[in-house]
């Protein structure tokens, strides 16, 4: 899932000084499921948003509301009665939310209330780490499933570097697991350890972002 956390208030105070009327707008999938912008995260950042402008003698109205989605533009269509109502948004969503609103209501200030941190997995309640950079050329058939790119410091394609710590830790953080370690323990466990011995080939990172925007053509579903 895509994984954010909530700007601080202050921040977002600085931000809507000077308007009067302000939309706090959710998210209810990835950011609902991380606890960052749900309904109930909209809810509970609603008054304190009132309270906080309040005291920085700026009082504002703040109404609420929680699309299914930011990122597709039948749910964000959805917004436009409200929008005419007010003077800016601030949405909890991650930011490709945002963007999708700034994109479709150009004329109103889209503010994020949120930082995007990662593409992640719940490790346990209330920590979650990142398993995937989106880079375009996915390595996870090789590596038995376990993202050499998103999990290794370094990045590192062919095997682990010489610093792993024994225990099998990285080197950066004795508390992370060096993701090569893993993956040769579950390649030997599956029997599959001489296959590691293969040097994989120069990673392909056109789909990264040193060429601009990503742009992902599937012709099969164009009308």
């Amino acid at each position: 899932m895509i994984v954010a956390e909530w700007k601080p208030i202050p921040e977002v105070v600085e931000k809507l000084r000077g308007h009067k009327k302000v939309l706090v707008v959710g998210c209810a999938t990835c950011v609902a499921e991380c606890a960052a912008g749900g309904e109930r995260e909209v809810e509970t950042l609603a008054p304190l948003l009132r309270m906080a402008m309040i005291k920085d003698s700026n009082p504002i109205e703040v109404c609420t509301n929680t699309l299914e989605r930011q990122c597709e533009w039948e749910f964000v269509e959805g917004l436009a009665p409200t929008i005419m109502e007010v003077d800016a948004v601030v949405s909890l969503a991650c930011g490709i939310g945002v963007q999708a609103l700034a994109e479709r209501f150009s004329e109103v200030p889209i503010y994020p209330g949120v930082n995007t941190t990662a593409l992640a997995i719940r490790e346990e309640p209330g920590l979650w780490a990142a398993r995937c950079v989106a880079c375009g050329d996915c390595v996870l058939g090789e590596t038995l499933g376990l993202c050499p790119i998103a999990r290794c410091a370094k990045s590192i394609l062919n095997g682990p570097c010489g610093g792993t710590r024994d225990g099998g830790k990285c080197e950066i953080d004795e508390n992370i697991d060096c993701i090569w370690h893993l993956i040769y323990e579950r390649a030997q466990a599956r029997g599959k350890v001489d296959a590691l011995l293969e040097i994989k080939k120069t990673k392909d990172w056109s789909n990264s972002d040193h060429g601009g925007p990503k742009r992902i053509l599937r012709e099969d579903l164009r009308l």
